[in-house]
């Protein structure tokens, strides 16, 4: 049913409905922000570190691996570029598991917080 076609009594309710349902998400993030002390601007830029570690990581080893490499068997191909590649895609993929879990997490709390009390 269309705002238009609804009276007075019922559009208030109706609006009165979805105020409630906002104020009950807003208080569930506060109380799940309560419970996640831990999780300060420091844990926030730690996970960054984190994302960043997991693509360095392989990187590295595979520049180290290139250098041994050209340096024990010599060739015409530079195996430090094309590990250091390998290295960054391996690193890429994943840094981009990490965040999928995270967000896969999130969106899971989130779907749980967002039932009402009664439902769950």
């Amino acid at each position: 049913m269309s705002d238009e076609q609804m009276t007075p009594k019922e559009r208030r309710l109706k609006q009165e409905k979805e105020y409630t349902r906002k104020i009950g998400a807003k208080e569930s993030r506060r109380i799940k922000g309560k419970a996640r002390k831990d999780e300060t601007v420091w844990f926030g830029l730690g996970m960054i570190g984190v994302v960043g570690w997991s693509v360095a990581i392989p990187t590295l080893i595979g520049i180290a691996i290139g250098i041994w490499i050209d340096r024990t068997w010599p060739s015409r191909f530079s195996w430090v570029l094309m590990l250091l590649i390998l290295g960054v895609a391996l690193g890429s993929v994943n840094a981009w598991y990490w965040v999928r879990r995270a967000q896969e997490d999130i969106i899971k709390d989130g779907d749980d917080n967002s039932q009402p009390q009664g439902e769950a």
